[in-house]
């Protein structure tokens, strides 16, 4: 079966609605599927909750979601970075689901593998409890986190076939496998497509039968949150010049 669609608009186009929750992978801004974003955006769904690590940046990631006002609420272990998500959120305009980012991984998985909740003692006495079921095992408290099944989930890998198994590359896996099991139906955008039988099958870290449809974009801007950088060290030769 091709999954193969032309471009990200194509991909989404029957599959978005407004209220879906929307699970998006990604870690600040490596691994984010830019385009299938961009495309998400220009589709005008509204009242969306957002499931990410975190919320981009302005201007870039969901932070083109935020300006537009698209995301009503957003299931996040980080949300700094942004300031439109801060003055969203202080204002009220913003739910915020705070997670910690163990569970938040978690709780994508478990929804993936049909397992409606689990105990943890993560945030446990923490604002993250509240309202939430606590039990005791062995002397310990746990509390309730729910499994994440998301109507529509947007992933970035590096390389898939056209039956949607997927390869990842280095560190933009990071939450992308378990944002690719949880959706109800999972879209992902890729840099390389290869005819089906091509992968290696040991290399493979997201089988297919998870991945519904496939998008190349071939040339991804893959920008830096944060770009450090220091003035080069002389080098030997320059500083012998210097001392003759």
């Amino acid at each position: 079966m091709n999954k193969v669609y032309s471009n990200a608009a194509e991909a989404l186009s029957d599959v978005v609605a407004d209220g879906q929750t929307v699970a998006v992978g990604g870690f600040g801004l490596c691994g984010i599927p830019e385009a299938l974003i961009g495309a998400l955006r220009d589709s005008g769904a509204k009242d969306l909750t957002a499931v990410s690590n975190n919320a981009g940046v302005d201007g870039w990631g969901l932070g083109l979601l935020l300006q537009t006002r698209q995301i009503r609420k957003m299931i996040s272990s980080y949300v700094g970075e942004n300031k439109e998500f801060e003055r969203q959120y202080l204002a009220g305009e913003l739910e915020l689901e705070f997670t910690p980012q163990g569970t938040l991984a978690e709780r994508m998985r478990a929804g993936g593998a049909g397992i409606p909740g689990f105990y943890t003692k993560t945030g446990v006495g923490t604002v993250v409890a509240e309202g939430k079921e606590e039990k005791e095992f062995d002397g310990e408290k746990y509390i309730l986190e729910r499994g994440i099944v998301a109507d529509l989930s947007l992933v970035k890998a590096w390389k898939a076939d056209t039956s949607g198994n997927l390869v990842y590359r280095k560190t933009a896996q990071n939450f992308n496998p378990v944002v690719a099991t949880c959706g109800r139906v999972t879209v992902a955008e890729v840099e390389e497509i290869v005819e089906t039988g091509t992968l290696d099958p040991d290399s493979i870290d997201t089988p297919g039968i998870y991945v519904q449809r496939v998008v190349l974009n071939a040339t991804p801007e893959k920008r830096i949150e944060q770009r450090t950088t220091r003035k080069a060290e002389a080098t030997a030769s320059s500083a012998a010049g210097e001392e003759v």
